[in-house]
């Protein structure tokens, strides 16, 4: 007893002691603005808008010539690299945009390109030309709880505004059906403060690590204003999008083939579940990566590469951030049981065909008119192609229907491009649309042979 008495007051003494101060919690934020703001910038867009005025005392109806006037806009982004000039920002902030200009802190105005961007998700890069940039470290948002500090830095209001410093901390992790369902959205959600101007902005931890991209504000609906309701895209997703849009211009996703939907307490109870965590298959598409692997209709997916599905939303953002041809494991619920199912994800189309896939249950035609798979080899079958894709079926008065293509026939060059399977077919097809002229190597009956038209 004489021995514990005589340390409470040394462990008293410990911990207070080392509590940190307010000076030491101002230093951090200090540090962190230091950090932040020379990579921040402020972004200024100009397009070009046309407005059609109906001549009400023209007797045809007639309308006099469109009215061209230039709207502005303003946001933020953040250099991720210094070196290339790199910076990423959101869609919304310069879509449609004819001129985009940078102002860095040093208040260096100057033009950026934009190099590529990705409505889905909301991202966009741009670049500028490398000279005397400042650049940050990125974090790890998986990493994020709930009640941690945050710093946002941005240009609320406008540019008299800009590197505006504020802080809060994370109110939720994996907000998702924030701006659409439709989207890609796992959203950090936050209370420092952020207005309109802010989006395209970085979101800090104390460290001093850019953990996500500032995009969005929920308001009573009356007010355009911060009410302590504020939406970041964690960077993991960012990392993973801006590799893609830098790279090849586009983000290619992983796609699984089915339509999902969260569980309710009634599907939770009549499936003999245990909780509502997962995403029930509602339907399997014909021929897609899901069907190939054995999946059905009332399967539960509850894993995904070892990380836990939590809802609908989650799913899709854990399938669509693998890439095609990648091997997924999936633990799923069929009849009480966990079932281990590997799948190889296919591409996941736009979203013109998704819709139109999901519609009629089976893979829609793509833009020639055709619905193709991988072709492989027959046992036993001497074929001058080892791989390729093979037509299946041609949609009546297609350009491919047009053109004689005949279902059989196997696609083995599209242009100057190799087609080894169907993942490199859609790959190629994307850099094609409607007026264009695309050219085949096929082979039928083991005679190779080009046939080339226009995309009409």
């Amino acid at each position: 007893m004489k021995y514990t008495r005589n340390l409470l007051p040394i462990l008293f003494i410990v911990v207070v002691f080392s509590f940190p101060s307010n000076k030491d919690i101002s230093e951090a934020f200090i540090n962190v603005a230091e950090v932040g703001n020379p990579a921040v910038v402020s972004i200024l867009t100009e397009k070009v808008i046309e407005s059609n005025y109906h001549h009400f005392f023209d007797p045809f109806g007639g309308q006099i010539p469109k009215d061209q006037y230039r709207g502005h806009s303003m946001g933020s982004g953040v250099i991720i690299n210094s070196v290339e000039g790199y910076i990423v920002t959101n869609n919304h902030v310069i879509e449609d945009a004819n001129e985009i200009k940078v102002v860095l802190l040093d208040k260096r105005e100057v033009e950026a390109e934009l190099i590529a961007a990705d409505p889905p998700s909301d991202l966009a890069i741009l670049k500028i030309k490398p000279t005397n940039l400042s650049t940050i470290n990125l974090g790890d948002s998986d990493k994020m709880s709930v009640g941690e500090w945050v710093v946002a830095i941005g240009s609320p209001f406008g540019l008299h505004l800009n590197h505006t410093v504020t802080a809060g901390i994370v109110s939720a992790v994996g907000r998702s059906s924030v701006m659409s369902r439709n989207n890609f959205e796992d959203f950090i959600q936050h209370d420092a403060a952020i207005n309109p101007g802010n989006s395209g902005g970085a979101l800090f931890n104390l460290d001093g690590e850019l953990i996500g991209i500032n995009t969005a504000i929920a308001t009573d609906g009356f007010s355009r204003a911060n009410v302590g309701v504020g939406f970041a895209i964690p960077i993991n997703m960012v990392k993973r999008v801006m590799e893609d849009l830098i790279s090849d211009g586009k983000v290619t996703r992983g796609w699984l083939g089915v339509s999902i939907q969260d569980l309710d307490e009634g599907m939770a109870k009549a499936l003999k579940l245990e909780d509502r965590n997962g995403a029930i298959i509602s339907q399997v598409i014909k021929d897609s990566p899901a069907e190939e692997a054995g999946m059905k209709e009332q399967d539960v997916i509850i894993q995904v590469d070892g990380e836990k599905v939590n809802d609908s939303s989650n799913l899709k953002n854990l399938i669509s951030s693998g890439r095609p041809n990648d091997k997924t494991k999936l633990i799923v619920i069929r009849d009480g049981d966990e079932k281990n199912l590997i799948v190889t994800l296919g591409t996941r189309p736009n979203e013109k065909d998704l819709t139109a896939t999901y519609s009629s249950g089976v893979k829609s035609f793509d833009l020639l008119g055709l619905r193709v798979e991988t072709y492989e080899t027959e046992d036993g079958v001497l074929s001058m192609v080892k791989e390729g894709v093979k037509v299946l079926e041609i949609k009546p008065g297609s350009p491919a229907d047009y053109e004689n293509i005949h279902q059989g026939d196997i696609i083995v060059e599209i242009g100057k491009n190799t087609i080894a399977d169907e993942n490199n077919y859609n790959s190629a097809l994307e850099d094609y649309s409607l007026g264009d002229t695309i050219m085949f190597r096929i082979l039928r009956g083991n005679s190779p042979l080009y046939i080339a038209f226009e995309i009409n």
